[in-house]
């Protein structure tokens, strides 16, 4: 394989929101560079599982039911 085909990872350091530090392998930077997150698994919804709320509002699920309501006990 072609050695200039291959990136150069090297150590960087991340913080997390909260300040917590890690060290991982990247190709961000040079080696030993900091790379401060703004969002994180820690206080994103989409790790965190949030507010979500399913709500329906009499549309495809309504109707559905609806249509099949009497098939399955």
């Amino acid at each position: 394989m072609k050695k200039e085909g291959h990136p150069d990872y090297h150590i960087i350091n991340v913080v997390m929101t909260d300040g917590t530090k890690y060290q991982t392998r990247s190709t961000m930077g040079e080696a030993g560079h900091t790379l401060a997150l703004d969002i994180d698994p820690k206080t994103h919804p989409a790790w965190t599982g949030g507010a979500q709320t399913l709500l329906d509002r009499g549309g495809r699920l309504s109707r559905f039911k609806e249509r099949f309501k009497g098939f399955v006990k």
